[in-house]
C-alpha cells in the first residue's frame, strides 16, 4: 500500500488544505480588512515572516514516529495492518505489516477493540474506549479515528492509544479509599444496630437493614426493640440525614438515648421531646427522623409518636391496612415543637411495620405512592415476620445497588388457639371499698393462680406480691383501683393500677417505720418491678417473675 499517498488522506488534511485555498487574504482585502491602518503602516517597513510549511508537506510517517502516544494505521475490512509508529513498537514490540489485525494485533484483540474497529468503518465516525489495561500492565485510552480511501486504497481506521496509567490508578487509590471509608461507616453502623432483637413475651419480631449499594455512602438509619416489663414493649425506628460515618455516630448516640429513656416508661411523645433537646446538643445541624411506639397486651393497641417519620402501617387479621399518619411533628432536632401520642389497634393476628424512607423513596415517584405500594404488598404478605420482611423488601425493588439505606421493622401479635392459648391468660379484680378491698384481693390472686396451677413456691410468692401492692395503693393511692393478673409462656406479671400519678420509690424504711416496706418486699422476691404514669392521670405499679422450666 502507498503510505505517503494514504497518509495524505489522514482526517483533517484536506480540509486545511482547501481552506488554506479558499481564504488567502490579497494585500489589498488585507489593508480593508480588520487590521487597523495605522498597524498596516507600521508592518510594513517589517520584513515578511517566514512561511509556515504547509501540512501537506510534513513527512507523515516521521511525525507519527514521533508523537509519544501508540499509534496504528489499519486498512480494509480484515483491518490490515499499515503502519505502527515507535511508541506502539516500544510497547508492544515489532508487528509485521500488512496482516490482519486479529494476527498482527493481538493486544487489540485481547482489549476488544477489534468490533470497535469494525464500527468505525462502518459508521465512519470516531469511537472512544476509555482507560483500558494493556497486556504490557499500562492503561490506555484508545481513540480509533475512520480514514477516507486514497485513490484505490481501502478505507482505514487510525488507532490512537494515550497512556493514561497515572490517571488510572490515582483513580483506583481514591475508589479503593472510598471502599475503606464506606466499610468502616458500615462495619460501626451494623456495630451500633442491635446485635440481637429482644424477645417480648407476647410479640413475633424481625428486622432488616441494607446500606445503599454502588457509591453511596453508609446513612444513619437504625432500629430496636426495647422490653419495657409489665409485657410492655417498646418499638424505634429512625433515619439520621445524611451519609458516612458522621451520620453513623449520631445514630448510635441516639439510639442508646433512647434505650435510656425507653427506661424511664415515659408515654411515646415525652420520649421525643427528650430526643429532641438532645439532638439538637448533639449537632444543632443534623437533624433526624424518628417513630417510638409502646405495645401493650391488655390494650390490644399500639401508642406511638412520630418525629417527622413516615407512618407505621398495621394489617390487621382479615387483612385490611391501616395507615397510622396522624399526629406527627417535625423532625428531631428542629426544637420548640410539642409532640403527641396517638395510638392504633393491634390486637391478636395483627402485623406492624415500620420502615425507613429507602423502602419506598424513588426518584422518579411521589412518595405517597411508594407507600401506597407498601401498603398493596403488606395486605397480601402472610408468614413469619421474618418472612413478611424480606417480602416487603423485595416488592419495593430493593438490591444490593440499592441508592439508599434500608431498615425494616416488623411485628406481629400472633392470634394463639388451643393449648397454646392456656399459656396467655389475663384476670382482673377492680379494688372498691376501704381496707376489706385487701383481703378480697388476696383471695383473688390465690384462686387465679391456683387455677393457671403453678407450682406452690410460686403461687405464695404472687399471692404476697399482689398484697402488697394492693396494700401499697390502698394507702398512697386514689380510686380507681385495679389489680390485674397476667401469664405468659415465660412470666408471672402483677400489676396495680390507681388514680393517684405519684410514683412509688424504693426506701430503707427504719426500725420503728409502721410503713415502707411494701416496694422494697415486692423487689427483693420478684425478678423485676417498676411503674409507670397512665395516660389521663394515674399510675400503674408493677412486678413479674420468671417461670420455673416445666410449669408451661
Amino acid at each position: 500500500m502507498n503510505f505517503t499517498r494514504w497518509s495524505a488522506r489522514l482526517p483533517g488534511t484536506q480540509r486545511r488544505a482547501a481552506a488554506r485555498t479558499d481564504h488567502t487574504v490579497t494585500p489589498d482585502r488585507r489593508a480593508e480588512g480588520s487590521v487597523p491602518a495605522a498597524r498596516t503602516e507600521r508592518l510594513t517597513d517589517e520584513p515578511p515572516p517566514p512561511p509556515a510549511p504547509a501540512l501537506d508537506e510534513l513527512p507523515v510517517r516521521e511525525v507519527l514516529d514521533r508523537v509519544p502516544a501508540l499509534v496504528a494505521l489499519v486498512h480494509g475490512p480484515e483491518h490490515r495492518l499499515a503502519h505502527i509508529n515507535d511508541a506502539y513498537t516500544t510497547a508492544f514490540g515489532v508487528r509485521p505489516p500488512g496482516a490482519p489485525a486479529a494476527e498482527a494485533l493481538p493486544e487489540l484483540k485481547e482489549l476488544g477493540l477489534l468490533p470497535l474497529l469494525d464500527q468505525v468503518l462502518r459508521s465512519g465516525k470516531p469511537r472512544t474506549l476509555k482507560s483500558r489495561k494493556g497486556p504490557d500492565g499500562r492503561s490506555y485510552t484508545f481513540t480509533c479515528t475512520p480514514v477516507a480511501k486514497g485513490g484505490d486504497g481501502d478505507d482505514g481506521v487510525l488507532v490512537f492509544a494515550t497512556d493514561v496509567t497515572d490517571h488510572a490508578e490515582a483513580a483506583e487509590r481514591l475508589r479503593a479509599s472510598e471502599r475503606r471509608q464506606r466499610e468502616t461507616a458500615v462495619t460501626l453502623q451494623r456495630s451500633l444496630l442491635p446485635q440481637e432483637l429482644e424477645e417480648p413475651d407476647d410479640l413475633r419480631i424481625a428486622a432488616t437493614y441494607q446500606p445503599g449499594g454502588t457509591e453511596a455512602a453508609v446513612g444513619g438509619d437504625w432500629y430496636d426493640v426495647i422490653t419495657l416489663g409489665g409485657g410492655r414493649t417498646a418499638l424505634v425506628i429512625g433515619d439520621v440525614m445524611g451519609r458516612g460515618v458522621r451520620a453513623a455516630a449520631v445514630m448510635g448516640q441516639l439510639r442508646t438515648a433512647v434505650r435510656a429513656y425507653a427506661r424511664l416508661d415515659l408515654p411515646p411523645h415525652e420520649v421525643l421531646q427528650l430526643l429532641d433537646g438532645l439532638a439538637t446538643e448533639i449537632d444543632a445541624n443534623q437533624i433526624a427522623t424518628c417513630a417510638y411506639a409502646v405495645h401493650d397486651p391488655n390494650e390490644g393497641r399500639l401508642v406511638y409518636a412520630s418525629a417527622g417519620h413516615l407512618p407505621i402501617l398495621v394489617r390487621d387479621e382479615s387483612g385490611t391496612v391501616l395507615r397510622a399518619d396522624e399526629p406527627t411533628g417535625p423532625p428531631l432536632g428542629t426544637g420548640g415543637w410539642m409532640h403527641s401520642s396517638g395510638s392504633i389497634p393491634l390486637g391478636p393476628g395483627s402485623t406492624a411495620v415500620l420502615y425507613t424512607d429507602g423502602l419506598v423513596e424513588r426518584r422518579d415517584e411521589d412518595l405517597d405512592e411508594g407507600i401506597a405500594s407498601l401498603e398493596r404488598a403488606l395486605a397480601g404478605a402472610t408468614g413469619t415476620p421474618q418472612v413478611v420482611c424480606d417480602r416487603l423488601v423485595r416488592s419495593a425493588g430493593v438490591t444490593a445497588d440499592h441508592d439508599d439505606d434500608v431498615a425494616v421493622l416488623v411485628l406481629q401479635h400472633p392470634a394463639r388457639t388451643g393449648s397454646d392459648s392456656e399459656l396467655f391468660r389475663n384476670a382482673a379484680l377492680e379494688l372498691l371499698g376501704g381496707v376489706e378491698a385487701a383481703p378480697r384481693a388476696r383471695a383473688f390472686a390465690s384462686g387465679v393462680l391456683t387455677s393457671w396451677r403453678f407450682p406452690a413456691e410460686l403461687h405464695d410468692l404472687g399471692v404476697l406480691a399482689a398484697s402488697e401492692l394492693v396494700a401499697n395503693s390502698l394507702q398512697h393511692g386514689t380510686p380507681p383501683m385495679r389489680l390485674r393478673l397476667r401469664r405468659t409462656d415465660r412470666r408471672l406479671i402483677v400489676e396495680v393500677t390507681d388514680g393517684d400519678d405519684h410514683l412509688p420509690r424504693r426506701r430503707r424504711a427504719e426500725p420503728g417505720d409502721e410503713s415502707g416496706r411494701g416496694i422494697a418486699i415486692v423487689a427483693t422476691i420478684a425478678s423485676n418491678w417498676g411503674s409507670r404514669r397512665t395516660p389521663g392521670g394515674g399510675k400503674a405499679v408493677w412486678c413479674e417473675f420468671v417461670l420455673p422450666k416445666g410449669s408451661e
